[in-house]
């Protein structure tokens, strides 16, 4: 009986020795698309992934425009004849003077986590996301879309708004104070005809 099973023990175990490696459906642990060190830092890599964009903007713009032209012209006219002499002239001066100043300016500071929509062929990531805060009946919305590379995103997995390729960020506020910031209709009509 003890030769029997170890006969039966040996048949199995040169079996299981000599069966092909493609019956065996192990997969490999290790991917490269994904693979992060533990001890590496946590930063957005793939689709669906989170980030926090630092929205630090100014932007200020002057433009100055001079303007200064002159013109003069003289004619003169002098008639003889029949003993009488008679002279006249003309002189037309045409002078303009033109000035004009715009300038513009505008800061916004602010943070909002978005999402990565998608990862380009050369690894960069394809970022949108909006936050919308209401307080008291005032709403303020922020967007934030555009496309960042992977090196320009910190340790803490933020990113500022200044490294974002083909950025697009809105501000918007509405509610009763930015209501009350915009000028009446009765105001618009009189801007419009220059009142």
């Amino acid at each position: 009986m003890m030769r029997m099973l170890k006969n039966s023990f040996l048949t199995a175990v040169l079996v299981t020795a000599f069966i092909p490696a493609t019956f065996a459906g192990a997969t490999s642990l290790y991917q490269e698309n994904s693979y992060q060190s533990l001890a590496s830092d946590r930063k957005a890599h793939k689709r669906g992934d989170l980030i926090t964009v630092m929205v630090v903007e100014n932007s200020s713009a002057t433009s100055t425009a001079n303007t200064t032209a002159g013109r003069d012209a003289n004619v003169g006219l002098d008639i003889e004849g029949f003993g009488r002499s008679r002279a006249g002239a003309i002189k037309t001066t045409n002078e303009m003077d033109g000035r004009g100043l715009t300038q513009r300016e505008g800061k916004v500071v602010a943070q909002i986590t978005v999402r990565v929509g998608d990862v380009s062929p050369n690894g960069d990531l394809l970022i949108s996301g909006e936050e919308l805060l209401e307080i008291n009946n005032e709403r303020q919305q922020i967007r934030v879309q555009g496309t960042i590379r992977p090196q320009d995103i910190s340790d803490a997995n933020t990113v500022l708004s200044t490294r974002i390729a083909d950025a697009k960020i809105s501000y918007v506020g509405s509610g009763d104070l930015s209501d009350k910031q915009r000028p009446g209709w009765w105001q618009k009509i009189f801007t419009w005809f220059g009142l």
